[in-house]
């Protein structure tokens, strides 16, 4: 991998892993644009450990106070604090995890079409309007429920379709739901945490089956470059979420999707 490679896609998986326009998609256009090969799997592994150091640097004191109060909760056999938040990201993760173990050779098969991420960019992109002008917007992360916790589960499977972003589909689902914008981008973000967990661990583990040699310098500059770009990408979306509202990041993935299908079709 060159230099400029390196930079690029570190900075693309920084940006779009947690904004609401598709990391997959910009990952696929990229090297499509550039003529680039394919990264290589370490690499992958490598931005997904920066894009999770960043999100976990972001919530440390939240992260501290719900695995306290989680193990906490698990000892006095009832809620403690951050505990409902805590056991909310982690029964909010079963479903993806699930539907990855059981899709997930269909996915790769059938679902790793440009013209599938590009209608899969458009449609959850209008959706994800359609959420942020119908919801009420008066709840904080605090007061899901359990059934609030099973619909962003759920849709968080979704994700697994290429095209559909994590953090727009969870997001989406939290605003029908009545959350705040900022709300619903934190606990998308806080949700992330097990999952790009999860994501990252199957990659590794099959990056321990190949006997390519690994380039340790672009892994490293990979790490380091998607966990600056992805902590700077959540603050200031966080700050800005409620003047700017989801429109520019609609309009946004509908050109992005429009250009997919002029480039595939």
């Amino acid at each position: 991998m060159t230099l400029i490679q390196i930079i690029i896609l570190a900075l693309v998986q920084g940006i779009t892993e947690f904004l609401p326009v598709s990391s997959s998609a910009h990952l696929i256009l990229v090297p499509v644009i550039s003529q680039w090969q394919d990264q290589g799997l370490a690499f992958d592994v490598a931005v997904h450990v920066g894009t999770l150091s960043a999100v976990m640097w972001y919530f440390r004191i939240d992260i501290v106070r719900m695995t306290a109060d989680w193990f906490e909760s698990i000892y006095k056999r009832e809620l403690v604090g951050e505990s409902k938040l805590a056991w909310a990201v982690i029964w909010g993760t079963i479903p993806v995890g699930l539907a990855g173990l059981l899709f997930h050779d269909f996915i790769d098969t059938q679902l790793r079409s440009p013209l599938v991420l590009a209608w899969a960019t458009i449609g959850f992109g209008l959706l994800l309007w359609l959420a942020d002008v119908s919801g009420k917007r008066e709840r904080d992360e605090h007061s899901l429920n359990w059934k609030d916790v099973l619909i962003i589960g759920l849709a968080q499977a979704l994700a697994l379709i290429p095209g559909t972003s994590r953090s727009g589909i969870t997001m989406t689902a939290a605003l029908l739901l009545g959350l705040t914008r900022t709300a619903a981008a934190r606990f998308s973000f806080l949700l992330s945490i097990p999952t790009i967990l999860l994501a990252g661990g199957y990659k590794g583990l099959k990056l321990l089956e190949e006997t390519a040699p690994v380039d340790w310098m672009s892994i490293i500059l990979g790490i380091v470059l998607s966990a600056i770009t992805a902590y700077i990408c959540i603050h200031y979306f966080l700050k800005l979420l409620d003047r700017l509202g989801m429109l520019p990041f609609v309009i946004y993935r509908l050109v992005l999707g429009m250009i997919l299908l002029v480039i595939f079709w």
